[in-house]
Parts: structure tokens; sequence; C-alpha cells
């Protein structure tokens, strides 16, 4: 079997996810032949495999890390939220169901009707998570696990399948990152271990310290201590780096003060910017989307959530969400339908994607997802949408505005196409276009015959960067991660890890699990 490390974290978006893809980067880097872990991930952001699975994007980013192609061995449960209580659980790719919280982890609440875990629920999973994991470490030199939340969320560790319960099955040696920019990132460390059982703290080699701020010598004194306090090994202290564009992971919602990071700050090619507004639409999905336009020099990108924000947009985007009917009432209750009609109207640019297209037609007829029935669309396109019980997925290739462009679809609505111009499988009326396909703006060509239609429309003198190519970009964001681990981290004491397995003798922190 090849070689494995789970990285934990003190909370949700302490870095896990950053660097499980800069081990990642670093080892294929070195010669190794590595593939990224997740067992169960839960996010509004997905991607679709080439064998057509539904697997988290932090997973796919992480494979690309890697060098690899992704797969649903890499993410064998996703969860993806359509309210505070319940999600669409995806199992090896395909959804198998819609479950509340309290079926899946456990406790009186059930599967709905032909759910295929009935009676199962998250441990029942466990086996196939492990086989999952067995597979890629006897195709791959190493795994790097990425863990859930925290590994001491005490009133889940029965029924754990992504923390410890893999690092035990497996015996893998755990890392907890703890993000120091909150604060409290000794005690984090110290709380995480001491609320583990004797047998998980027997995993937990020890720590990395994420986006430090300033002088490290002035942390050293805390790292001795910890390490005086839990026997445990630091294994880096890596700086708060700015600008690191890759994939997020959010489950219910995505901050609007962050959710786009720039990863190019050179100044527009042409005369002026172009903006961009993002609705921010309830339970949001592939919002990622967007990172291509944020890319472009001189397109600067922001989510809104009030009509009066989009009176200056030279463009407005629609984005994919969980919920197509519950995203319509929201657009009407908040006066943004109305601003969305206006622009339509006058001729102003409107792009809607997946569920946000869905929307902008005529008519939606849902049994499935909301189980509302028949609601009226925006009207905005000669479209009408019916949901299916088996959802989309798939990466089409196709043509738009004379470039090649690549995509993928999730979604479980099926679009009547009545009129207007073709446009990668949707159809576009005037400056309102619309389209199923995911991560078409990530094709140069065509993202900048697009923003020539939009700034045209907009009556903007901006031009797209000739050059922009948002695959190198996303690399050289890869690069950035395995450079930190590279020039941060302890990579000897890791790559020993790795190899060799938890160490020995590794004290247990009282009071340990309740």
């Amino acid at each position: 079997m090849g070689g494995g490390l789970l990285i934990a974290g003190t909370t949700s978006d302490a870095g896990k996810s950053v660097v499980t893809a800069g081990i990642c980067r670093w080892l294929v880097r070195q010669g190794v032949k590595v593939a990224p872990f997740k067992g169960q991930n839960m996010s509004l952001n997905s991607f679709v495999t080439r064998e057509g699975a539904e697997i988290g994007r932090a997973q796919a980013m992480q494979a690309q890390a890697a060098r690899v192609e992704p797969s649903a061995l890499m993410n064998p449960v996703l969860l993806k939220p359509g309210s505070d209580r319940s999600s669409q659980v995806v199992l090896m790719g395909r959804p198998v169901g819609e479950m509340s919280a309290r079926g899946f982890f456990g406790g009186s609440g059930g599967p709905s009707p032909g759910n295929a875990l009935r009676g199962g629920r998250q441990e029942a999973l466990l086996g196939t998570v492990l086989e999952c994991l067995e597979e890629l470490r006897g195709t791959y030199d190493a795994v790097i696990c990425e863990g859930a939340g925290s590994p001491a969320e005490i009133n889940l560790r029965r029924t754990d399948i992504v923390n410890m319960g893999i690092a035990r099955a497996a015996r893998l040696p755990v890392v907890v990152v703890g993000d120091i920019d909150r604060g409290g990132v000794f005690a984090s460390f110290f709380g995480t271990t001491a609320l583990l059982g004797p047998e998980d703290q027997a995993l937990v080699a020890g720590y990395i310290v994420n986006k430090f701020r300033g002088d490290v010598t002035l942390l050293e004194p805390g790292i001795e201590m910890l390490r005086g306090l839990t026997g445990r090994h630091t294994y880096g202290i890596l700086p708060y780096a700015h600008g690191l564009g890759i994939d997020e992971e959010d489950g219910l919602r995505v901050s609007l003060r962050g959710a786009v990071r720039e990863s190019v700050v050179a100044p527009p090619v042409g005369e002026d910017v172009l903006r961009v507004a993002v609705c921010a639409v309830p339970l949001m999905s592939n919002f990622t989307d967007v990172d291509a336009l944020a890319a472009e020099p001189g397109v600067v990108v922001r989510f809104v959530d009030r009509p009066e924000e989009l009176t200056d947009a030279d463009l407005v985007v629609v984005p994919g969400t969980r919920g197509t009917v519950r995203a319509l009432e929201w657009l009407r209750e908040r006066g943004l339908a109305a601003e969305l009609a206006r622009r339509a109207a006058e001729g102003r640019p409107v792009l809607g994607i997946c569920g946000g297209f869905q929307l902008l037609g005529e008519h939606i007829e849902d049994e499935v997802e909301s189980r509302a029935g028949s609601v009226a669309g925006l009207g905005m396109l000669p479209v009408r949408v019916r949901f299916a019980a088996e959802k989309t997925l798939a990466r089409p290739v196709g043509e738009a505005l004379g470039e090649s462009v690549e995509g993928y679809e999730i979604h479980h609505g099926v679009a009547q196409v009545l009129g207007g111009e073709p446009f990668l499988d949707g159809c576009h009326v005037g400056a309102v276009w619309g389209t199923h396909w995911h991560g078409s703006l990530e094709s140069d060509g065509f993202r900048r015959r697009f923003l020539e239609q939009v700034a045209r429309a907009a009556g903007r003198r901006f031009v797209p960067a000739p050059d922009t190519s948002f695959g190198a970009l996303r690399e050289e964001q890869l690069d950035r991660l395995g450079d930190l681990i590279e020039e941060h981290a302890d990579t000897d004491a890791l790559l020993r890890l790795i190899e060799q397995g938890p160490p020995a003798g590794l004290p247990f922190i009282p009071p340990g699990a309740p």
C-alpha cells in the first residue's frame, strides 16, 4: 500500500483544502505519484469527472495540484445542502436521495422515499469510503486525505467517516491545521487533541500553523511550549498569502466580502473597466464560474443582494443554485427580478448559468427539487424547464462566438428552448444569455469574445487582455501552494509521516473523549 496522511483542522476553513493541495503539488514535484482524498464533503461547489461522476470542486482542484485526473474515488460521499436541515446525498458520483441531517448523522430522521441509503445512514458508508481509500493507496505512492470540520466533533465521532474514523481504520497519521489569523491557535491545537480518545490521539502526530503574519521568531516560544504540553511536533508555520484563488467549498452560503480573489492586478488594457455584479442567490452553487472573469485585467467582480447594486453593473450574472424556485422567489422579494427585467428591456447584458438560466425562462415545472409544481419564470428567455428525477452530469464540448468551449453540466432541470439564438445548448435574446454549462468562461478565447460583446452592449471601451490564460493562472496558484509547503513546512518530517505512519509513543493528553 502507498503511504498516507490525513490533514485535519481545528475548525472549518482552517486551511485543510489549501494545505492538502499544497502537499500534493510539492510531492508531485518531487516525482511522487500522489492523489487527494476526502471521504465525505459538504459543498455546493461541485465538478463532473470525465466518467460523469459528481465530486467536490476542492477535490478536483487538489487532483489538478497532484497532476492526475479527478475521480469519484477521491470524494465518494458528497452532501449538497438544499436547506439548513437536509442535503442531497451523492454517492460515488451519483445522487441517491435527499436526507435530513438527523437521518444522515444519526437519530430518528429517516431518508426520503426511494433513497438508496434507507436504514444505512452515515456509518454504513464507512466501508465504501475505506474501499475507495484502499484502491487509491494501491495505485499511488501517497494519498493525502483531507478531513472535514474538526476531528473533535464529539457529538459526531461515533459515525465519523471523514476524520478520525478513517484515520483509525486505515492507520493514517494526522496533522491538524489551525488558522492563527482567527486567534487562539494554541488553545485550539491543545483542545482538539485533548478531546480525542486515546486511540485517536495516538494518530495525531502534530500541527501546522496557517496564515501567520509577522516575525516567526515571536511565535517560536509558543511552539516550544505546545510541544512540551502535547509531546507533538509542529510541521510548519505557513505565512499569510494574499490572492490564493483556489476553489471554495462553502456548504450553505458564501461570504459576500471575498468569494472571488483576483489573481491578476494588471491594469485594464482598454480605457474602461468592466463591472460584473453576481446575484448572491440562496443556495448558490458553483460560484467559481466567475473566477475566470475576476482573473481578467480590468474586470471587477462583486456579489450583490440589492437592486440598486445592479444599476452601474455592465454585466449581471445569475449563478447556479441548488434551489431554482427558491432563488426565483428571493429575486422577486428583493426587487432584483424587476431590475433584471428592466436591464433586459434596455438591452443591458445579463448572463444566467444553470439554475440562473432556468429562472430566466418563461416557465418552470418542478416536482423534484422544490416540489412547487408549476411556477412562472422571469420571462427573459424563450425557455421552458421541467425538473427530471435523474440528474444530468456531463462534460460537453462545443463552439460559441466562433471559439471552442468546454464546460460541465450538473442539473435536474431539462430546458426546452423555444426560440432565440443558440448559445452553448441554451440561447440568447438581445443581451440576455443563458446556458447550463458551468466552467465555460474558463475557455480563454470564448471568454474574450463574450466580454467584447458585453462591453459593446454596455457601451464600455473595455478591451480584454490578449494573453490571459486562466489555466496558466490556476497552475501558478497551485505552484504557490506547493512553494508554501516546500519553503515553510518541515518536508523531511512530513515525508517520514507519509511513508512510516504515526510516530510511536505519542503521549495521551487528558481528559480525552467524553
